[in-house]
């Protein structure tokens, strides 16, 4: 019994000890992980709320160029898009001494901004790198979780990546 016991403590200790989960380690094809983030202007956004929405949720932060590359891109495909239900979330990755930072850029954009200061986002694992952007489908499944190779987010890219989902209707 006390074998047993060890056995099961050795690999308690084993597992806590193991990495954490990394965001872009996802499964796509799988139900998206839920999140719930509270925007700069104070709504609260959960992926249930956009339920029937196409979702690009991206993380970035001011320090990151590629960031200030691609914001803008997601802008101008936001504004071509909206209507035909894209919802993109940027959430920003800083320490909160940074919000007047953070609320200064945000201010080029129209789509919903928030910022975290933990770099785990729950479900989501680990926001190990910037930018990571994550494309959910109106029925709330993980289309796409890498965008590395593509670096960073061009027009072309999201015409490629999310246009298929904003053309395909929500059956049930």
């Amino acid at each position: 019994m006390q074998y047993l016991a060890g056995i099961i403590l050795a690999g308690v200790l084993a597992l806590a000890g193991a990495p954490p989960v990394l965001a872009d380690s996802l499964r796509t094809g799988a139900a998206a992980p839920a999140f719930t983030v509270t925007t700069l202007d104070g709504r609260v956004l959960s992926l249930a709320s956009l339920q029937g929405k196409v979702v690009l949720l991206h993380f970035w932060a001011t320090w990151c160029p590629p960031c200030q590359v691609e914001m803008p891109a997601l802008e101008r495909f936001y504004k071509q898009h909206h209507d035909e239900g894209l919802e993109i979330i940027a959430v920003s990755v800083e320490d909160r001494s940074d919000e007047a930072k953070v609320r200064a850029a945000a201010a080029a954009y129209t789509y919903p901004l928030a910022l975290i200061s933990n770099a785990t986002v729950s479900g989501y694992g680990r926001i190990w790198r910037l930018p990571l952007t994550f494309v959910i489908d109106r029925a709330g499944v993980l289309r796409k979780s890498d965008w590395s190779g593509e670096q960073p987010i061009t027009a072309t890219s999201l015409d490629e990546y999310v246009l298929p989902y904003l053309k395909t209707p929500l059956t049930n």
